[in-house]
């Protein structure tokens, strides 16, 4: 393993390391090296966590356009709870014809 060297230690940051290294037991190459991989893990953890602009654009972009995908009689049900108190809200001209046509629209089977 190679030797942590570090130049110009401020003596309050040395103190608190020697003081972590004494509680664990372990010398101080040892705390530098324990020290070390928990601060860079926990910098990494953060990074991972965040979109950059261009991600979160992206995302807001896919939302929107989803949020405009008109009503069908098929796909656009799927998650939605049957038993609605208005069955044909929100669903287009196009797609109330087209349940009519089909006899879905009045009570009637389909075919």
């Amino acid at each position: 393993m190679t030797d942590i060297v570090l130049h110009d230690i401020d003596q309050v940051l040395l103190e608190r390391i020697g003081r972590v290294a004494k509680v664990r037991g372990w010398n101080l190459q040892e705390a530098l090296m324990h020290l070390l991989e928990h601060g860079l893990f926990a910098c990494e953890s953060q990074l991972a966590a965040k979109f950059n602009d261009s991600d979160a654009m992206a995302l807001q972009a896919a939302i929107s356009a989803l949020e405009v995908v008109p009503n069908d009689p098929g796909f656009s049900l799927i998650g939605r709870i049957e038993g609605d108190k208005n069955e044909h809200a929100g669903q287009t001209q196009f797609d109330l014809d087209l349940l009519a046509y089909l006899g879905e629209g009045k009570g009637q089977p389909a075919g």
